[in-house]
């Protein structure tokens, strides 16, 4: 479950979360109670976020920009679905992934994003947006020059600006997503001590592998 309380219906005031309660959820439901949206996701990221109006206003204000014509959609969807993936969000990179099918994808392009440098699928742009990506999630924003040359033969600095404000806002998305526990985050740390074997004690591993210097 969320690490955050999840806010019922009967405790929402808020017009705009209410509007998405119903939108998203149905007006009869209560989606802090009664689970699920049409793309199988539990629905816990808007009844968390719900805890803060001007948070959730915030937030959604955000989603308006899917709006601008400007970017190709597509484009769009490519870098927030790498930033989902390389942040480790499988909730991000899940909701982009059928986003990109909904929008036309090939299956290729799709299946490749995790390992896209070694995928020959992508376009010339396609290819500088994916490394412009790393550059912003794992990179924390360095990005070579040679990426920007690429990207300014394709794309109006507008259309760069917006890609780049899109896709950190996704990564942010993504972060508060693990962090909170969110949706398909919603996980336990994999990495964990493995036991030793019954008996084991308190060996001392470092002498065994260390032997007597031969």
């Amino acid at each position: 479950m969320p690490r955050l309380r999840e806010v019922p219906r009967a405790e929402v005031t808020d017009e705009k979360i209410l509007y998405y309660y119903d939108r998203l959820f149905a007006p009869d439901r209560d989606p802090a109670v009664d689970h699920g949206t049409a793309t199988g996701s539990p629905g816990d990221w808007w009844t968390v976020f719900a805890q803060s109006p001007e948070v959730f206003r915030h937030a959604v204000r955000g989603f308006a920009l899917y709006r601008n014509a400007k970017l190709d959609p597509v484009l769009r969807e490519l870098g927030q679905c790498r930033a989902g993936w390389a942040r480790g969000s499988t909730f991000v990179f899940s909701q982009h992934c059928k986003q990109m099918r909904a929008l036309g994808v090939a299956e290729e392009k799709i299946a490749a994003i995790p390992h896209w440098p070694t995928a020959d699928c992508y376009s010339e742009v396609e290819r500088a947006l994916l490394a412009y990506t790393d550059g912003l999630v794992l990179d924390g924003g360095r990005v070579h020059d040679g990426v920007f040359e690429v990207l300014h033969k394709h794309l109006s600095d507008e259309e760069i600006l917006l890609f780049t404000y899109i896709t950190c806002m996704y990564d942010m998305h993504a972060t508060m997503s693990r962090a909170l526990r969110l949706e398909f985050d919603n996980r336990d740390e994999p990495v964990q001590e493995v036991a030793a074997p019954e008996g084991y004690g308190n060996r001392d591993i470092a002498d065994d592998l260390a032997g007597d210097g031969r």
